[in-house]
């Protein structure tokens, strides 16, 4: 592993290995795999003309699921955050398009977006077992609800893996699929080229290009912003939550209005970022002292929602005083999804053990 990179982590940590994004390891064990995991499905549907149509029943699902989600993933949304918007002398004349070289905490985080989204999205929750309550919240087991593939190629690669696997803990799959582990039987459940993978969605989606561009013998790819509006979008987001006295979030692409847990995604959003090290890029419009003031709201939030229940309580500042009713709205409303809220929340405490937030 980078020697950047360090973490302080309880009893259970797991040791250090590479990044993530490259290296090859075996495959994980698994189970046996599902009617859906051996090949495709084919139905038929009778056109005008009498000819029959033949479909993937999948295509149809993972298409619903679409239009029920906003437009970017957490991942995608960290990695915008994180990618450089222009070119410098400091950063040289490469930079454009490309995350910061020396910045080790962002493939870690990512790995903690998955497991967020999956729970947002109702696929994974705490396994549900009274004695989990003796174990932190980064120690306790996660089980798969709903093996229903999202459409997110990274989504549905670790949610197979989770469904054929034994239920392990957050800290652990994290972990895991970071590669942080000297299990060699293990080191298979590591998500590779994470970073690249994310990009090259966002590509598809509209909010990248690539380019090439020559790095002194090389030509390497870049990824430059395409969509403007979908970054200053999250930036706005961000400086929203962590500066305005009454936060209000207004509905877009990215935050659809009738999107669930809105609020909590956004403040998962902030301190996923700030895990990663790229939340001082949606603050850089802000003087020195505001984003002082941000930063510390973001300390605060992040101490408030690592925890379950949410330690929900208004700021000294005032800064979101209306965040804790909001999010007590959302929680009461989505009763029966708490299992999946305690994982954001185990998640979030995963992110607080990262030494650059000690």
């Amino acid at each position: 592993m980078s020697s950047g990179l360090t973490r302080r982590r309880g009893a259970g940590g797991a040791g250090p290995a590479g990044d993530g994004d490259s290296s090859n390891g075996a495959a994980p064990r698994t189970s046996t795999p599902s009617a859906r995991d051996n090949g495709p499905e084919t139905s038929y549907e009778n056109s005008e003309n009498g000819h029959k149509i033949a479909f993937d029943p999948r295509d149809i699902s993972e298409s619903a699921e679409r239009s029920k989600q906003p437009k970017l993933t957490l991942m995608e949304e960290v990695l915008l955050l994180g990618l450089k918007d222009k070119q410098t002398a400091l950063t040289f004349k490469f930079s454009k398009g490309y995350l910061s070289f020396w910045n080790d905490n962002i493939s870690y985080a990512l790995r903690g977006c998955i497991v967020i989204e999956l729970a947002f999205r109702g696929r994974i929750a705490m396994e549900k077992d009274a004695s989990r309550r003796r174990f932190p919240l980064a120690d306790r087991n996660i089980e798969v609800i709903d093996d229903t593939l999202t459409g997110e190629v990274l989504l549905d690669e670790a949610l197979k893996m989770m469904k054929q696997s034994e239920k392990m803990s957050v800290a652990t799959w994290i972990d895991l699929m970071s590669g942080e582990t000297w299990n060699l039987m293990k080191i298979g459940y590591q998500l590779k080229q994470v970073r690249e993978r994310l990009a090259k969605g966002l590509v598809d989606k509209g909010i990248l290009r690539t380019e090439k561009r020559n790095f002194l013998l090389f030509d390497m790819a870049t990824h430059p912003v395409a969509d403007g509006g979908a970054k200053e979008e999250i930036r706005r987001r961000v400086r929203t939550v962590l500066t305005q006295r009454t936060v209000v979030l207004n509905g877009s692409q990215f935050l659809p209005e009738s999107l669930e847990f809105r609020y909590m995604r956004t403040i998962a959003m902030v301190c996923a970022a700030y895990a990663a090290n790229v939340l001082e890029n949606a603050l850089a419009s802000l003087g020195h002292e505001a984003r002082e003031r941000a930063f510390a709201q973001t300390d605060d939030l992040l101490a408030d929602y690592s925890q379950w229940p949410f330690g929900k309580k208004a700021t000294q500042n005032g800064v979101g005083a209306n965040l804790p009713q909001l999010i007590n709205e959302e929680v009461n409303s989505g009763k029966d999804k708490e299992l999946q809220l305690e994982v954001v929340s185990a998640c979030l405490s995963v992110f607080t053990r990262l030494d650059s937030l000690l």
